[in-house]
């Protein structure tokens, strides 16, 4: 059954980490209502949700994507480039540890769930101020041993990898390709954001749904043309602290 871990809004979401925004003010229950709209979304696809309460300490922790990573034999919990959101990763482990034995990140290894795209038994991890050369290496000998390679992919101008680009199926990916190195993903075709919406390639597909921020609609359209049933969710406040659609639910298959 897919299964989806998300976390309440944070009373102090306002208070969250920036690497590429301006702080701009946040409404926190409009953000909230936005992510439970969210969550409301991932039901009516199909998602059992189970949703943990806000971890009033931690601003980010709304964006449970990064303090870990689910494969279908085993969790790795990060240890997030973001010192600030390195608490974060206890309760969640604690949640995931209930459908897969976890593995942890150890010092000197940084690595954000932001930055892992997965496309079959290959793990594309991007190379990203967030994620450091001995988390990618890290996290390559933990998966080898069930099938895994990992495939590095420099990030520039953006958080996270799947900022730059997000895996649409098949063998087509959204992307913003001034973001990422298209060299390391060149055996896949691109669907480009529209150039207005530079920030439009972090997006969520569930069954043949694609999750995309309203803020952008015409790459909303771009995928329409693609072949792709795109549906807008609105989360305007959540964006003023760089979130994206796949942040903030860990989405696997659990019984």
């Amino acid at each position: 059954m897919l299964t989806a871990i998300t976390r309440a809004v944070s009373p102090t979401l306002s208070d969250c980490q920036l690497e590429h925004l301006d702080r701009q003010p946040i409404d926190v229950p409009r953000a909230s209502a936005q992510h439970r709209a969210y969550e409301a979304c991932l039901r009516e696809l199909g998602a059992r949700v189970i949703s943990l309460p806000a971890a009033v300490e931690c601003p980010d922790g709304v964006f449970v994507e990064d303090p870990a990573l689910v494969l279908d034999e085993v969790a790795v919990v990060t240890r997030m480039g973001a010192e600030a959101r390195r608490s974060e990763s206890d309760s969640l482990a604690e949640a995931v540890a209930r459908f897969r034995e976890v593995r942890r990140l150890r010092e000197p290894a940084t690595l954000e769930g932001g930055d892992v795209m997965r496309i079959g038994r290959t793990l594309y991890v991007g190379r990203s101020r967030r994620t450091n050369e001995a988390g990618i290496e890290q996290l390559a000998e933990i998966v080898a041993p069930f099938g895994y390679r990992v495939v590095a992919v420099n990030v520039t101008g953006c958080l996270h990898l799947k900022s730059a680009c997000c895996y649409l199926g098949g063998d087509k990916i959204l992307a913003n390709r001034e973001w990422m190195d298209p060299a390391a993903l060149a055996e896949f075709t691109f669907v480009d954001v529209a150039a207005e919406e530079p920030r439009g390639a972090n997006v969520l597909r569930i069954g043949d749904t694609v999750l995309i921020p309203a803020a952008f609609p015409r790459t909303a359209a771009a995928l329409k043309i693609a072949g792709y049933e795109p549906r807008l969710v609105d989360t305007s406040e959540l964006l003023k602290a760089e979130a994206g659609v796949t942040c903030m639910s860990l989405l696997f298959d659990a019984p």
